[in-house]
């Protein structure tokens, strides 16, 4: 399985045979190429502007709700979350999503995640091999709390996502705050992460994605 991050929650999730995922498609920043992505699935975890499915050709599923889907050979469940918007008192939709390959391979991916989640949440989910995890310096939960809940969860690996002036993951304070809660020294960023069942590490493993600009 390989994973691409595309910057904020856009990710592609492929592997040869099997259902391709992207997750939250974006548009392009000003002046920035499209992103121009194919997959057979598109998710969506919480509404926003910036959101364009339109960015993934040839799509055949798009999922914006919770509940539980198949797709070709890979089942996804839609749990809700929320996010507490205090500022202007309302509360906004937040769904996160367990995609379960057939390899036996699972990934989380939690959206825009403001809350730690319920302990019914966490109780819903088996085993998580891969972990996305949005992590936004003073924008959403603490470090430390996103820590917590990573070690409730208990993945092989935690690949932060996040918006940063470059949705770059090569460090800067956002990233360098998040790994030292997780006592985490410096880790090198790749391009795509590939992952086998194999070679999970048995503890959680911090693993960095550079943002891609590679048009697929």
């Amino acid at each position: 399985m390989d994973i691409t991050w595309f910057g904020r929650n856009c990710f592609r999730i492929t592997e040869r045979g099997h259902t391709s995922v992207v997750t939250d498609p974006h548009k392009p920043a000003k002046g920035a190429p499209e992103l121009k992505l194919r997959a057979n699935l598109v998710t969506v975890s919480h509404q926003l502007s910036r959101h364009n499915v339109d960015q993934v050709k040839d799509h055949d599923y798009v999922i914006s709700s919770p509940g539980e889907y198949e797709v070709g050979d890979l089942f996804v469940t839609g749990i809700p979350l929320h996010i507490h918007d205090l500022a202007k008192d309302r509360v906004l939709d937040n769904i996160a999503y367990l995609f379960e390959f057939s390899n036996n391979l699972s990934v989380l991916h939690l959206g825009k995640l403001r809350q730690v989640p319920d302990q019914s949440m966490i109780e819903q989910l088996d085993e998580v091999n891969v972990l996305l995890m949005p992590v936004n310096g003073g924008a959403g939960l603490p470090n430390e709390q996103l820590a917590e809940l990573i070690s409730l969860i208990e993945p092989n690996l935690v690949i932060p996502m996040y918006r940063g002036k470059d949705d770059s993951a090569d460090g800067g304070p956002i990233v360098d705050g998040f790994l030292k809660a997780m006592g985490v020294g410096q880790v090198e960023a790749v391009d795509t992460l590939r992952v086998s069942m194999s070679l999970l590490p048995e503890q959680t493993q911090v693993a960095l994605l550079r943002a891609s600009s590679v048009l697929i």
